[in-house]
C-alpha cells in the first residue's frame, strides 16, 4: 500500500500527466472537444470503455486535477466540478432525488439553498422537513418513509452555528438516508465530513478554496457510486466547471493549507478583541469557549474557521450605521478572500425574509457576519473599532 502524503504536500503535488513539453505547473486546456485516434477509439471511449477526455463538458484536464487534489483532501472516492456553488448543491440533490422523495435539513442553510427547498424543488413534488440547529433532537420525528437524504451545513451561514456530525451520521444509518454536508466554511483543511460519515460533501469553491475572489466554482465529492450519478445527470445538464476556473482553483488548493491556518489565527484575534469589546452583545465563533457549541467544533474541527459573527447594541440601525463607518474593510456578500467582508444580513443578504424566517436562523437585527481575511490583525481591529465606538 502506497504511503499517504501529508494534505500539503498532495495539494501541490497531485497533477495530472504532464505533456510532452514536461511543463512544471500544469497548462490551461482551453478546448471544447478532444479528438480519437480512429473509429474504434471513438467508439471505445463513447461506450466508456476508456478512461479519456472527449467533451469538456464532460470531463477536463483541468477539472479532473481540480477534483483529484480534492478528493485526496477529503478522504473521498470521487467527485465533479460545477460551475458554482449552488450548481453543486441543485446538481445533487437533482440527480439523487425523484418525484416524491423529501429531504431533512438544518433550517440554518445558505439563503439560495432554502430557495431551492421552499420554491423549486417542489415543482417536482419533492418535499423539506425543517429541524433548528439546537434541536436535533427533533430530526428523526421529522424523517418519512420517503425520506432520502439528511442536510446540514456546518459551521452555518452566517450564524456559525455547529452541527454534530457524528450525530447526524448516526441518525442518517439507522434510517438508511444519505447524509450530504455542505463544507465550504470548513473546508476539508479543518473539517472532514467523511470520516464522520457523511456520504457526499458540497463545496462552494468560490469561497475560501479560491480564498481571492477571483472565480465562481462547486464541488460535490463522497461515494464513487452517487458520484457516478451525479455525473451522468451533470453530463447531459451541463452545469460544469469551466478549464479556467478550475485551473486557478487547483492552483488555489496548493496554498490552502497556509492560507486557512492565517485566516483562523486572525478571526480568533477578532473575535476576542469583539469580545470585550462594549458596543457588542455577544460575539459567535467556533472556537471561542462561550460558543454554544464549542466542544462539538473542538471535536471534528482542527481550527475555528475564518468567519466571526457578532451582534451590536441597537440592532438594525445600529448595523446599518456600522456598515457606514467602515473605512479599511470590504462591503460584501462574498466570503473567504484575502480581504476581510464585513455584512449586516438583516439590512442585506437576509433582508427579503420575514423577522421570524431570519430568527430561526440565528440572524437578529444586530448580526453582523466578518470573514476575516489575512490583513494585519491590528488593521482590522482598528477599523473594526472606530467603526463601533
Amino acid at each position: 500500500m502506497a504511503e499517504q502524503n501529508s494534505f500539503e504536500t498532495e495539494a501541490i503535488r497531485t497533477q495530472i500527466e504532464r505533456s510532452q513539453f514536461l511543463e512544471h505547473s500544469n497548462p490551461l486546456y482551453l478546448t471544447s472537444s478532444f479528438v480519437f485516434e480512429d473509429a474504434e477509439d471513438m467508439r471505445a471511449s463513447f461506450a466508456e470503455e476508456k478512461q479519456r477526455n472527449i467533451y469538456s463538458r464532460f470531463t477536463n484536464p483541468n477539472t479532473s486535477e481540480f477534483i483529484e487534489k480534492l478528493c485526496k483532501m477529503e478522504g473521498a472516492e470521487g467527485g465533479y466540478a460545477f460551475a458554482s456553488g449552488m450548481s453543486a448543491v441543485f446538481s445533487t440533490f437533482a440527480a439523487l432525488l425523484n418525484s416524491g422523495d423529501h429531504i431533512v435539513s438544518s433550517r440554518s442553510v445558505f439563503g439560495s439553498t432554502h430557495g431551492l427547498f421552499t420554491k423549486f424543488l417542489p415543482k417536482w413534488n419533492i418535499t423539506t422537513s425543517y429541524f433548528k440547529v439546537n434541536e436535533c433532537h427533533n430530526i428523526e420525528s421529522l424523517i418519512q418513509p420517503n425520506t432520502k437524504i439528511l442536510y446540514a451545513e456546518s459551521p452555518t451561514n452566517p450564524a456559525v452555528d455547529i452541527l454534530d456530525l457524528e450525530l447526524l451520521n448516526t441518525i442518517a444509518k439507522k434510517h438508511d438516508l444519505l447524509l450530504v454536508i455542505d463544507n465550504c466554511f470548513a473546508t476539508p483543511y479543518l473539517q472532514k465530513p467523511i470520516q464522520f460519515g457523511a456520504d457526499l460533501v458540497i463545496h462552494s469553491a468560490t469561497k475560501l478554496i479560491d480564498g481571492q475572489g477571483r472565480v465562481l466554482g462547486g464541488a460535490t465529492v463522497g461515494k464513487a457510486e452517487l458520484i457516478r450519478e451525479i455525473y451522468l445527470f451533470s453530463r447531459n445538464t451541463g452545469p460544469s466547471l469551466s478549464p479556467f476556473n478550475a485551473w486557478v482553483l487547483s492552483k488555489s488548493l496548493e496554498t490552502l493549507a497556509v492560507r486557512v491556518e492565517k485566516h483562523c489565527q486572525n478571526a480568533l484575534i477578532i473575535a476576542e478583541f469583539l469580545e470585550n469589546h462594549k458596543q457588542v452583545e455577544k460575539v459567535k465563533y467556533p472556537f471561542l469557549r462561550s460558543h454554544p457549541q464549542y466542544e462539538i467544533a473542538r471535536k471534528q474541527m482542527k481550527l475555528g474557521g475564518n468567519v466571526v459573527a457578532f451582534e451590536i447594541n441597537g440592532g438594525l440601525n445600529a448595523g446599518e450605521k456600522f456598515l457606514n463607518r467602515i473605512k479599511l474593510l470590504s462591503l460584501s456578500a462574498n466570503l473567504g478572500d484575502t480581504r476581510t467582508i464585513v455584512t449586516h444580513p438583516a439590512s442585506t443578504t437576509h433582508s427579503k425574509l420575514s423577522e421570524e424566517d431570519r430568527l430561526e436562523t440565528g440572524i437578529t437585527d444586530g448580526l453582523v457576519r466578518i470573514s476575516v481575511g489575512l490583513e494585519h490583525s491590528d488593521d482590522i481591529i482598528n477599523d473594526l473599532n472606530q467603526a463601533l465606538n
